[in-house]
């Protein structure tokens, strides 16, 4: 009897044959398949990659006028498996010209890449292995969900409930950031923030990430027990943030945003949204790595300032996000562009949504910001089961 075998299942089918498990990286290392981007290489360069990717038993894909070097720069797409692409490095690391040492050592930093670890409130989130729900808690009168619409005083009793139903962390935005909204000034968005940190922290002893790009609001909101920062703007909106967040030494989450959120639906434009979004964060990752800020996540920002083909790419391509080596939150509960895809209004989305983290969770995002923890959780458990 011959039949085939899924990727999610080789594990235990490798397993079930009776090997020494001590080889069990080695197989693993052979049979996944890869694909690596890589951007601008001369074209004797890309030929060269190529070569040594089919050399290894792999592939690369160039532009069809690479090889006669009619281009002067080309993409170049790898495809192949952990070990192949591993043995193509390391002979590009003996060519010290066209940039290929250098695209060695890249890749290679790449295959050994792992995301940290988070250290919060004496747990350990391990945001390689797993994938973790944070519930989100608006204490505004206008987010674009009127179920998220609360009174800062009924905080408590909301997170206490999402941790029952499954949350591992807790999020608290004041402003609301939908598309369109204007920004709300600074005391009215610490009087809805601080009372409502203060209520969770009694009820709840979850990490709690609040969402606001005004350096204040962090300060008030880590100073009675908020542990994250959710910067819609990656630390640009206000210059004072990076510094609040390296001197309460917590981490961040940066998240792309083109525009600010009153006009970031105003014709968004991208020539390659995955790429540029890419360097984007790489570059804030950078910039809060200088600032003293040692815990970061990356966010592609879902929905702001992204036209639905930007939000399907983002969600096809959500691996690549991992690359830059941080955890990745993907915020997509309840949005327009589900609407978009299923005709569902606002309050009809909770399943299409569940539906999203179901896949984002076999992806390996590390978290996921919903609204509705319970259907969420599910989703996630039948993730968890399915990976092993």
């Amino acid at each position: 009897m011959v039949y085939r075998i899924s990727e999610l299942s080789l594990r235990k089918e490798i397993e079930r044959v009776g090997i020494d498990t001590a080889s069990l990286p080695i197989f693993e290392a052979k049979s996944k398949m890869l694909f690596f981007k890589l951007t601008a290489l001369s074209s004797p360069a890309a030929n060269i990659i190529k070569q040594e990717m089919l050399s290894a038993g792999g592939d690369a894909a160039v532009h069809r006028h690479a090889i006669n070097c009619k281009i002067e720069k080309t993409d170049v797409i790898l495809m192949g498996t952990r070990a192949q692409i591993s043995r193509a490095a390391r002979k590009l690391l003996q060519m010290n010209y066209w940039g290929l040492r250098e695209t060695g050592e890249a890749l290679l930093a790449q295959l050994k890449q792992k995301a940290k670890e988070w250290g919060l409130r004496g747990k350990t989130y391990n945001m390689e292995e797993n994938t973790y729900l944070m519930g989100i808690i608006n204490v505004t009168p206008d987010s674009f969900y009127r179920g998220s619409r609360i009174n800062p005083e009924r905080a408590g009793e909301i997170a206490e409930r999402m941790a029952e139903e499954g949350a591992d962390f807790i999020d608290i935005g004041g402003e609301s950031t939908r598309p369109g909204a204007e920004p709300v000034p600074l005391e009215e968005e610490l009087k809805r923030v601080v009372p409502a940190v203060r209520e969770v922290r009694k009820r709840v002893d979850l990490p709690i990430s609040v969402d606001t790009y005004k350096a204040e609001v962090a300060r008030a909101a880590l100073e009675e027990g908020a542990d994250i920062i959710n910067d819609i703007s990656a630390l640009r909106f206000d210059p004072a943030m990076a510094e609040v967040a390296a001197r309460y030494k917590v981490p961040v989450i940066l998240m792309h945003i083109k525009g600010k959120p009153r006009d970031m639906q105003k014709s968004p434009h991208y020539e390659d949204a995955v790429k540029e979004i890419l360097l984007f964060l790489k570059e804030r990752a950078a910039f809060a790595q200088e600032a003293g800020i040692e815990n970061i996540a990356v966010d592609p920002g879902i929905g702001f300032g992204k036209r639905l083909e930007d939000n399907l790419e983002i969600l096809r391509s959500i691996e690549a996000f991992a690359s830059l080596g941080y955890p990745v939150l993907v915020g997509h509960s309840r949005k327009s562009f589900i609407g978009v895809l299923t005709g569902a209004e606002v309050e009809e989305r909770a399943a299409p949504s569940a539906s999203l983290t179901f896949y984002l969770a076999l992806k390996g995002v590390s978290l996921i910001r919903v609204h509705d923890i319970k259907i969420n959780k599910m989703s996630l458990d039948l993730a968890k089961g399915i990976k092993g």
